[in-house]
């Protein structure tokens, strides 16, 4: 352990990658929403200049609802799938008892 302060980090803590990843192994369509997310806004304004007669506001707020469409669906398939994975695959621990 060095007496440097400005190098030292306890080591209960992780780095913010190993956290990232440690949270894209228990939710895998978490980082899948967020890469929609990111697709939808660049393509979004990608066409924004050719968006012909709809007023900016208007397209904004498609882009936007398209986006967040994204990340809500890649969420609600994500605790559909774990809860797919609690209740469906784990054989019940009450039944193994009796």
């Amino acid at each position: 352990m060095s007496t440097s302060k400005a190098g030292w980090t306890p080591e209960s803590e992780d780095s913010v990658s190993d956290k990232l990843q440690r949270k894209m192994r228990a939710s895998p369509l978490v980082p899948a929403g967020i890469a929609g997310f990111a697709v939808v806004a660049a393509y979004g304004l990608y066409r924004l200049k050719a968006r012909g007669n709809v007023k900016m506001s208007v397209h904004l707020i498609h882009t936007r609802v398209a986006a967040q469409a994204c990340v809500v669906g890649a969420t609600a398939l994500g605790a559909t799938y774990s809860m797919y994975k609690e209740y469906v695959l784990k054989p019940p621990h009450d039944a193994a008892k009796k």
